[in-house]
């Protein structure tokens, strides 16, 4: 009999994704089902394979999508048909997660397993808040609690109140929202000074993250003034004091910003990872896919006469990652452009070359029409070149207009097309309806009219977003569709687009009214 394991438990952390094992990773690209929970992060699900089977059971407070037992019923099921199930669930399994008892099911029904610990919140959620649960000063010892215990069970409590009460290290509550004066009373009445230091964590780790801090008796209606929800941790003790000089995630520069990605899934990666890196709280909303031309014969037949042009002119990192792929499929090397010198417009697509073994000979110190020319005719008459420019589909005419005018034999190709990415824009569309958005980030002009087309612009209508466009060919089609720019970088690159955002950001909390 095979005794590897089928059915994984592993533990997604408390909420920012960058918290989970490696080997947890590793198991959700191999895995045939993935059953997941309300707090995994929904961009752990992205290193899934694309025929992965993704199910949601819920388990939130009060609202389960599937009861526990479904829930085990359905792992054996799974089990039973496939070779690899993780079960996702938010925190550490084994940490008031209920793995045990999904473990003991599997067990019972001899399906092998493997545990995967994961980090639990009450640990995440104290580090983000700036909260260290020991310290040699305040905290020689630990305890971690249920904030609810079983309802259907009978009988006395199995916390040990009285203990608890006289704890002198750091107490920390799961699950506590709901029953938080009942905890603060209980600790109370069993001898825990009122002011004892205590904090509670809602979302800990993510960017929704709040912290409240006051003393035992005066934080349940402290919770109820700020209209405190779950997922929240209590963290009881005096390790909280530590706080003020410890606070260091909730004092990123964009930390509860919510911001509008609209590149696509592929390139939208790095703005998305610069951003939440920067405390941003960041809705992704892909309006464009990169596709291949629907005739690759043109691309084709240039690559193959290469030795023809004098300049190769590569306007983005879309247009080389084309460029290469073509060349690659026909056998070829960066040898093949051995006879002719290659622009780069912009470092990002400098850089990209450069990964590709090609150093541009040219990179315009400005992305418009009129620089390019003007770098390139610094170097030599343009009059009479042989110009070869694979672009996108539905590239603006500028670029080579502006290049024939200066007598230059332009051959422009279609090098992939940019089309609609229908993904369901649900999120976004519930974030502008509650107008809880801070800024919407266009890097293209393809992305402001392919957003627009699946926005509903009444939705854009008496908003407080800011927009942010990373350059003037891209503001202008914003300006054009009636909306405002709030905030263009001088130089037209992902870096330079967070730059001014974090300093219009900080402008406006020093201007502040």
């Amino acid at each position: 009999m095979d005794n590897s394991p089928r059915v994984y438990l592993v533990g997604a952390g408390p909420g920012d994704p960058g918290l989970v094992t490696v080997r947890g990773r590793q198991l959700l690209r191999r895995a045939d089902v993935i059953i997941y929970d309300h707090l995994v992060a929904s961009r752990l699900l992205r290193y899934t394979q694309p025929n992965a089977e993704l199910i949601f059971v819920g388990k939130k407070a009060d609202c389960h999508t599937l009861p526990q037992d479904q829930i085990n019923r359905l792992l054996i099921e799974k089990a039973q048909n496939c070779e690899c199930v993780v079960r996702l669930k938010g925190g550490d399994p084994f940490v008031f997660g209920r793995g045990g008892e999904e473990a003991l099911e599997l067990s019972r029904a001899g399906i092998p397993f493997e545990i995967v610990p994961g980090v639990t919140a009450g640990v995440a959620a104290a580090a983000y808040a700036g909260i260290p649960l020991t310290h040699r000063d305040f905290a020689s010892n630990l305890a971690f609690i249920t904030g609810h215990e079983d309802a259907d069970r009978t009988g006395p409590s199995r916390i040990d109140w009285p203990a608890l009460g006289k704890w002198q290290g750091t107490l920390v509550f799961y699950m506590s929202v709901k029953n938080l004066s009942f905890i603060c009373r209980t600790l109370q009445q069993h001898g825990m000074s009122p002011d004892t230091p205590a904090a509670l964590i809602s979302w800990g780790t993510t960017p929704r993250q709040r912290t409240l801090t006051a003393t035992v008796a005066a934080l349940p209606d402290l919770a109820v003034e700020h209209d405190i929800s779950p997922p929240a941790v209590i963290v009881i003790g005096k390790v909280v004091t530590l706080r003020d000089r410890l606070n260091w995630f909730e004092k990123r520069p964009l930390f509860h910003r919510r911001i509008v990605v609209t590149r696509s899934r592929r390139q939208g990666g790095e703005l998305l990872d610069r951003l939440t890196m920067l405390g941003a709280d960041v809705l992704e909303c892909p309006t464009i896919k990169i596709e291949p031309p629907v005739d690759t014969q043109p691309l084709h037949k240039a690559i193959s006469e290469l030795n023809n042009y004098d300049w190769i002119i590569f306007t983005s990192v879309n247009g080389v990652d084309a460029f290469f792929h073509a060349l690659e499929t026909l056998g070829f090397d960066t040898r093949r452009l051995a006879g002719s010198s290659v622009c780069a417009i912009g470092p990002a697509t400098a850089g990209r070359l450069k990964s590709n073994g090609l150093i541009a000979d040219l990179i315009p110190p400005r992305f418009r029409a009129e620089s390019i020319v003007e770098t390139l005719e610094q170097n030599e008459k343009l009059e009479g070149n042989n110009i070869l420019l694979p672009r996108a589909d539905i590239a603006p005419p500028d670029l080579s207009l502006s290049l024939r005018n200066s007598g230059a034999n332009v051959h422009e190709i279609t090098a992939y097309r940019t089309v609609i990415d229908e993904a369901p824009l649900d999120e976004v569309v519930n974030a502008l309806e509650q107008n809880s958005i801070d800024w919407i980030t266009f890097t293209s002009s393809s992305t402001v009219r392919n957003f627009l087309e699946r926005i509903d612009k009444k939705l854009l209508s008496g908003k407080s977003f800011r927009i942010a466009s990373i350059g003037p060919v891209t503001s202008d089609t914003i300006k054009q569709a009636g909306l405002e720019v709030h905030v263009q970088p001088e130089q037209y690159t992902i870096p330079a687009l967070i730059a001014a955002i974090i300093d219009s950001e900080t402008y406006n909390q020093k201007h502040e009214i």
